[in-house]
């Protein structure tokens, strides 16, 4: 019976050292503090190395000596255990460093990440505000797209007002009318350089014609000679004419597609904004007829300012196209007074022979002739 209780107490303190020894990892150390060389610990040195290095908050970390129950003496800290294992192989330790240091530290290796970081925030707040403002601004141009475009058909099918200057409406209905008339006066005025142009041409071939002729021809020398003196006459006399209707065109032109085309640019302006006018002072008019609640207070003042800038803007442009118009007629009448003067002046001198009237014409209205075969590209433009 008592071999039997003995025999079981000492199992009991096997299994004990065995269960306790797997629990707490035990280290054997001995009296001079080197650790064990026991074979069958380099693995748990290797892991426990490990744990030392990677592990969080190693200094607060111990590895109990000995069994459950042992004296407290047997708690070793991890940090002395690495110290130790460490000096054994001759490498020095390098300082502990807490997260803060590590974080200045990062902080001191890379300077500009800071910079670089709020320069991006930079930059996209930049982004974003011009990406809100082109928002804004659609916003807007639908707004004023859908209002323009319910008053334009509410005034062609008769259901919507206008704002009409029965005075201004006239003079821009003579001016359009004024514009196509000239426009036909420089079309065929156009055509009448390019005929007169080849007449000329031909003209000129013939006195060369004639003079090569009375060369060959002894029998009709004379009579090809004063052809050919005609011709070449008729040629020079249709050069000058030629000049006075290029500048005649040239004038029509230039009041015709500058002058007139621009006064019609501002009209064109003016009528846009009349219609944005008009749309936006019907649309103050439905506000004021509802209700007049918070809410619909505020939408009429700000339907009420909407209205007031483009009523300036209705008024500056019609003042514009007003003085436009003004200054339009006494130009043309002007130039048009110089212009048909220069061309009757110039055909009649032309046709009844006078050569000597139509270059006191050309001196007069000071019209320079181009040297022949001016119009033609140079050997080195052709090339």
């Amino acid at each position: 019976m008592c071999q039997c209780l003995v025999l079981s107490c000492r199992y009991f303190i096997m299994a004990d050292s065995i269960m306790s020894k797997a629990a707490t990892m035990e280290i054997p150390i001995n009296s001079n503090g080197d650790t064990g060389t026991l074979p069958e610990d380099d693995s748990l040195e290797q892991d426990l190395q490990q744990v030392m290095v990677s592990g969080p908050n190693l200094n607060e970390t111990s590895i109990v000596s000995g069994g459950y129950g042992g004296p407290a003496g047997g708690i070793i800290p991890t940090s002395s255990i690495k110290d130790i294992r460490m000096k054994s192989r001759g490498v020095s330790l390098p300082k502990s460093q807490s997260a803060a240091g590590r974080l200045a530290l990062h902080t001191d290796q890379h300077p500009g990440s800071t910079s670089n970081h709020s320069a991006v925030n930079s930059t996209e707040e930049v982004s974003r505000g011009v990406a809100v403002e082109k928002l804004e601004g659609v916003k807007k141009w639908g707004i004023n797209t859908y209002k323009c475009t319910k008053q334009m058909f509410s005034e062609r099918f008769g259901r919507g007002s206008r704002t009409v200057d029965l005075e201004l409406e006239a003079q821009i209905d003579v001016l359009r009318d004024t514009k196509i008339k000239y426009e036909n006066i420089l079309r065929l005025a156009t055509a009448l350089t390019m005929h007169f142009q080849s007449m000329v041409q031909t003209q000129q071939a013939l006195g060369d014609t004639f003079t090569d002729l009375s060369q060959k021809s002894p029998e009709l020398q004379d009579e090809f000679g004063y052809n050919a003196e005609t011709q070449k006459l008729l040629c020079k006399n249709g050069e000058a004419l030629l000049g006075a209707i290029n500048f005649f065109v040239s004038g029509i032109n230039t009041l015709v597609n500058k002058t007139m085309e621009d006064t019609l640019m501002t009209i064109k302006l003016y009528e846009n904004a009349r219609l944005e006018f008009d749309a936006y002072r019907s649309d103050l008019e439905e506000m004021s007829l509802g209700q007049r609640d918070a809410a619909a207070m505020v939408r009429i003042e700000m339907a009420q300012h909407d209205y007031q800038v483009h009523r300036e803007k209705y008024e500056r442009l019609r003042s514009d196209v007003t003085i436009k118009l003004k200054f339009l007629e006494e130009n043309k009448v002007k130039v048009m007074h110089k212009q048909l003067l220069l061309f009757h002046n110039a055909i009649s001198a032309y046709f009844a022979g006078n050569q000597q009237q139509l270059e006191q014409t050309l001196i007069q209205f000071n019209v320079k002739l181009k040297p022949p075969g001016s119009d033609k590209p140079s050997w080195l433009e052709e090339q």
